[in-house]
């Protein structure tokens, strides 16, 4: 599924336009990178965390030419799915 088809499936199943929901949708976004940009997490009882991690800087290679060279420090985002969700993907019930 994409976002065009996230905006129409929310539209359908709240009554809502597809203005509304994609607005909707776009916003919950801009939320959660904001938080996240800012250091923070954002938990979702159910579904799941997203939060920021750090990755150390460490040794690679360049595939092209093989030879060794450095990756940077840098942040990244992480999911963790919540009880709910990892149940509801695995065919679990709750």
């Amino acid at each position: 599924m994409n976002k065009s088809e996230l905006i129409d499936a929310v539209a359908k199943s709240t009554d809502m336009t597809k203005a509304a929901a994609e607005r909707a949708i776009n916003s919950t976004i801009a939320e959660i990178s904001k938080e996240l940009k800012g250091g923070g997490d954002v938990r979702l009882i159910g579904f799941g965390t997203f939060s920021v991690a750090q990755r150390a800087a460490r040794k690679g290679v360049n595939l092209q030419t093989g030879k060794p060279m450095k990756i940077a420090a840098k942040k990244v985002a992480k999911f963790k799915p919540g009880k709910a969700l990892a149940e509801s993907v695995n065919g679990k019930k709750k």
